[in-house]
């Protein structure tokens, strides 16, 4: 089988390894942010690599475009319920640093990705 076109993408792997970071954080979170915090924070970071995924199997620009921005989207939503989780105290602001550390580079290259796709011709 050959590999698939979004595992050639930075943004995906940078991806990936933020939705492990953000496992890893939660996990130490009180199991009464179970259903709360924890949960929404891990579908907003699993959001992102899947939509990048969806994206970069899409057939034109514009379908494409779509799912980046959703991801996007996502990563707005990761940011904001990993600076509650620090406010309110369910995680430190160490772990909460590194986490924005790494967004920091997924949204670059995510960036990256729209402008290139945003400059392409439509299929």
């Amino acid at each position: 089988m050959t590999e698939r076109p979004h595992k050639r993408l930075d943004a995906w792997r940078h991806a990936m390894e933020l939705v492990e970071m953000t496992y890893e954080m939660t996990r130490k979170f009180a199991k009464t942010e179970q259903f709360g915090l924890t949960g929404q924070m891990r579908r907003a970071a699993v959001s992102i690599p899947t939509n990048i995924a969806e994206g970069a199997a899409r057939q034109t620009v514009k379908e494409a475009l779509q799912f980046y921005f959703i991801a996007r989207g996502s990563l707005s939503e990761l940011d904001t319920l990993t600076e509650l989780s620090c406010r309110v105290g369910v995680a430190s602001k160490d772990e909460s640093e590194q986490l924005s550390r790494e967004m920091g580079r997924v949204s670059s290259l995510l960036q990256g990705l729209i402008t290139h796709n945003q400059g392409r011709p439509e299929r």
